[in-house]
């Protein structure tokens, strides 16, 4: 639903390596995002790898604006579990999934 109206954008899910996918799929790009150091090393180790595995598909990093380099997804949820607003944090449709999955696991 975020990525609606966006016609050269899709959400696909997969098994197995990252770089397999993007051959089956013919992506020659990688685009990974950035928010604090902590990210860039993990991340930086992974795209050394792909790179290794796959030196024809290159990995791209981008940084986050500076306003959301405190949001996780961890950090979302674990606000909404416990009763906090998280609208500001999230799109639309992601925060109705949200709202929605947290109330079917409280009715159980």
């Amino acid at each position: 639903d975020c990525i609606e109206g966006m016609a050269n954008v899709s959400v696909d899910t997969f098994e197995g390596l990252l770089i397999d996918y993007c051959r089956s799929e013919g992506a020659a790009v990688i685009l990974r995002g950035l928010r604090a150091v902590t990210d860039f090393e993990f991340e930086f180790q992974i795209g050394l790898a792909n790179m290794d595995m796959a030196p024809d598909i290159e990995t791209v990093f981008l940084l986050t604006e500076p306003k959301n380099i405190f949001i996780s997804s961890s950090l979302v949820r674990e606000i909404a579990e416990n009763g906090g607003s998280v609208e500001r944090y999230l799109p639309a449709p992601a925060h109705s999934a949200l709202t929605r999955a947290l109330e079917r696991r409280s009715a159980r």
